[in-house]
């Protein structure tokens, strides 16, 4: 297997890319090319032994020079199958590998692209695909249900994609007491206080002004709660996020974490997990926090709905009144109630989403793919 990736920092397709690697190892020998550098999952795959190439482009500059030095990494390498992630990976892949005779799977993991905030290329890109889909893959891995019928409507070939969603290793999220604590304690958080969390990049389509705008209504009505948020840009340094808080009076109700590497206890010290997407395609930290006994309240985008189930509260996106009222909603239950949701919400996860079964599905389309001829 070759996998072809935009970048290997820290994000869902990547993470999944990580997990699949790491789960089949056994199986499928792996390498990896990130279209920029290495990133957080690239150190973490090297460290597994998994050689890492970088071609250096840098984001929104497209560079012949780059898909040559992938076509050659294909000349000499000859894997069986190669998997791309994500827009312009999967372009790139599929134009390198042409002549090749190498079958191409492609991956797409995003459900819709809004124009007004997404970068013109990457836009274009996802629009020159669809025209491309069917010449360049012989399949076409969505890993959301919604991700399909988005794409779908947009020219991609219905009949190459196939829906295999995300997975999550389940011994590394659970439910953990003494994180909680230990969390509280860090943060100066009362062990009764009510604390929802937000874990996610600042980016538009988290709409983390959506979010703010419903902590405060939140914490009008719950004069115990508290807000943490984690992630690339979650930080007290970053104006747009510190005009939102001080518009809304948070400042003291507020702990801005930043990226983190201990993902699982932040989210074991969790009331109530927010997601207030705009746009998703699978949102992983919906399943973690799950796992972690810790119900959510999400935005109805991507696969949010499939995922959370009758375990949560699932909401109309960019309305923070309704997901100011499905938190709380969430926080009044009693702690005998809530403590059985969260059970149920880790059961539903196990059942459904657990990597090994994940990974047998790829590895089952890896084998059927590798025995066809591409551009067939």
């Amino acid at each position: 297997m070759l996998h072809v990736i935009t970048g290997l920092g820290a994000g869902g397709a990547e993470s999944m890319l990580y997990k699949l690697v790491s789960a089949s190892r056994d199986e499928l020998g792996h390498s990896v090319v990130s279209l920029t550098g290495a990133g957080t999952f690239g150190c973490k795959l090297e460290a597994d032994g998994v050689p890492v190439a970088c071609l250096g482009m840098r984001p929104g500059q497209p560079s012949a020079i780059a898909v040559a030095r992938l076509a050659r990494i294909l000349r000499r390498e000859r894997p069986d199958v190669i998997q791309s992630w994500m827009y312009h990976a999967n372009l790139l892949a599929g134009v390198a590998a042409i002549g090749s005779r190498i079958p191409v799977v492609w991956g797409l993991h995003h459900t819709d692209v809004d124009p007004r905030h997404a970068k013109r290329l990457t836009h274009w890109t996802r629009l020159l695909c669809a025209r491309l889909s069917a010449a360049l893959p012989v399949r076409i891995v969505c890993c959301a249900e919604s991700a399909r019928e988005s794409h779908a409507s947009l020219g991609y070939r219905a009949d190459r994609m196939v829906v295999i969603p995300n997975g999550f290793v389940l011994d590394r999220f659970s439910p953990d007491a003494h994180a909680r604590d230990r969390v509280r304690q860090e943060l100066s958080v009362p062990a009764a206080a009510s604390l929802v969390g937000l874990v996610a990049r600042v980016h538009p389509d988290k709409d983390h002004e959506n979010f703010f705008a419903a902590a405060s209504i939140v914490a009008q009505a719950n004069r115990d709660a508290l807000f943490l948020l984690a992630g690339d840009g979650a930080v007290p340094s970053n104006p747009l996020l510190s005009s939102w808080i001080d518009a809304h009076g948070l400042r003291s109700r507020v702990r801005l974490l930043g990226p983190r590497s201990d993902v699982p206890r932040l989210l074991a010290a969790l009331d109530v997990l927010a997601s207030s997407s705009r746009s998703e395609g699978f949102p992983q930290v919906l399943g973690e926090a799950m796992l972690c006994g810790v119900p959510c309240a999400a935005t109805d985008c991507g696969d949010s709905r499939e995922i959370v189930g009758p375990t949560g509260r699932i909401v109309r996106p960019r309305d923070p009144a309704a997901l100011a009222g499905a938190i709380l909603d969430l926080l009044a239950l009693s702690p005998g109630v809530r403590a059985a949701m969260g059970s149920a919400a880790s059961q539903r996860i196990a059942e459904r989403y657990d990597i090994v079964a994940i990974t047998r599905r790829y590895v089952a389309l890896y084998a059927t793919v590798r025995r066809r001829r591409p551009f067939a």
